[in-house]
């Protein structure tokens, strides 16, 4: 069924929000992502002698033009006795780069974690390969 050419109102056209452009200018998102990977870094589990960064336990981090950086984190496992703990330590550390207005860590446990995500580093310094 073909009902002739698709068009849209004047008033759709209007308040349909086109994407814009992010304020922070490539460098600016480059610079942010190597401090914030730095920061990220300083985070142990106190059981694996890894940085989570390394173990693969952060699974996204967004930054929005005013720096408010949004994480999702998981844990080697949900029982993990520092559960309640590991959301602020990121937290605090995310908060130690320059420019950073906010930060907050959510514990997601989709898709669970296994070592896959780990980088070479870190299977290197637990003797994996």
């Amino acid at each position: 069924m073909d009902d002739g050419p698709i068009t849209t109102s004047p008033a759709f056209a209007e308040s349909w929000d086109e994407p814009k452009a992010s304020a922070l200018s490539q460098a600016e998102l480059d610079q942010l992502t190597d401090d914030l990977i730095t920061a990220l870094k300083t985070v142990f589990d106190p059981e694996i002698p890894v940085d989570i960064y390394e173990l693969g336990l952060i699974y996204k981090v967004d930054v929005s033009d005013e720096k408010a950086v949004l994480i999702d984190m998981t844990l080697t496992a949900p029982g993990c006795p520092v559960a309640g703990e590991m959301p602020g330590w990121v937290e605090d550390a995310v908060m130690t780069v320059p420019g950073i207005t906010s930060a907050r860590a959510s514990l997601v446990f989709d898709p669970p974690w296994d070592p896959s995500k780990m980088s070479d580093e870190a299977k290197l310094a637990l003797n994996m390969f």
